[in-house]
């Protein structure tokens, strides 16, 4: 029998920062929910993240789908909930945010951002966390002392090439953030976002001119070296219990000192 209350609901679970964070949080004693979306290609990170999870004695029930589609998130929220309820009535502990599909192109000039491309950016990397939270909150599927994290980046308040859709949902990002966090605070629940900082995973390989973007970072940041995301994934794991939820409505810097350093 899976331990009550126990569970984290991954966003993104896959590869990256939440394939680390999925696996890290199963390490602290968490049950895994995750959602992403992979071709057949890539599938395989996807069976190889549920078998690392169950190696540690966890549960993981991944749902390879889109995020930010409004009936696919219905339909594994009812497989969740079904799945907790025959678990004892557990509920949602935390609750990861880490979508990172967006376009990336200039604002202006030739081929630069049409409307429906920002609107999905907006969507998936942005306000896909409202509506996940609006129907778990509706569901009664958060545990007390939850925490709600969703991944920003520097990106959200300085200009990179390219980078504008995604600086446009980050900062939307970090404005559901606070929003949340007030309005859930009286539930007990915690909403915090995190700016990483730059790392080196699938998604920032697609930012254009991310070799010197690397380079630059590193030079900077106090460790000499970029965040990985095993870094975060510590750290939320670390971080993400009932105790701690009164620190929320933040955006956390777990980078090393890299936006400080200037």
């Amino acid at each position: 029998m899976s331990e009550p209350g126990r569970w984290a609901l991954v966003l993104g679970a896959s590869s990256g920062f939440g394939a680390a964070t999925a696996l890290e949080l199963a390490r602290a004693g968490h049950h895994i929910l995750g959602v992403h979306l992979d071709r057949k290609a890539t599938q395989p990170q996807a069976d190889e993240l549920a078998r690392f999870i169950r190696e540690q004695g966890r549960e993981a029930h991944l749902f390879n789908v889109n995020a930010a589609d409004d009936d696919k998130r219905r339909e594994v929220l009812d497989r969740a909930a079904a799945i907790l309820a025959e678990r004892g009535g557990g509920r949602i502990a935390v609750l990861f945010h880490s979508l990172a599909f967006g376009t990336l192109k200039n604002a202006v000039g030739p081929d630069c951002l049409t409307r429906s491309q920002l609107e999905m950016t907006l969507d998936v990397m942005a306000n896909s966390l409202l509506f996940w939270t609006q129907d778990l909150v509706s569901r009664d599927l958060f545990a007390r002392g939850a925490h709600v994290l969703a991944m920003t980046s520097a990106g959200s308040s300085v200009v990179w090439k390219g980078y504008g859709a995604v600086s446009a949902a980050k900062a939307a990002l970090e404005a559901h953030v606070r929003q949340l966090a007030v309005e859930l605070a009286p539930r007990e629940i915690a909403v915090n976002a995190i700016r990483a900082g730059v790392a080196d995973t699938p998604a920032a390989r697609k930012i254009p001119a991310f070799d010197e973007l690397q380079a630059l970072c590193k030079k900077r940041n106090p460790r000499g070296r970029l965040t990985t995301p095993l870094d975060v994934a510590r750290w939320v794991a670390a971080m993400a219990r009932p105790e701690t939820c009164w620190m929320t409505g933040n955006v956390l810097g777990v980078d090393g000192g890299e936006h400080v350093a200037g």
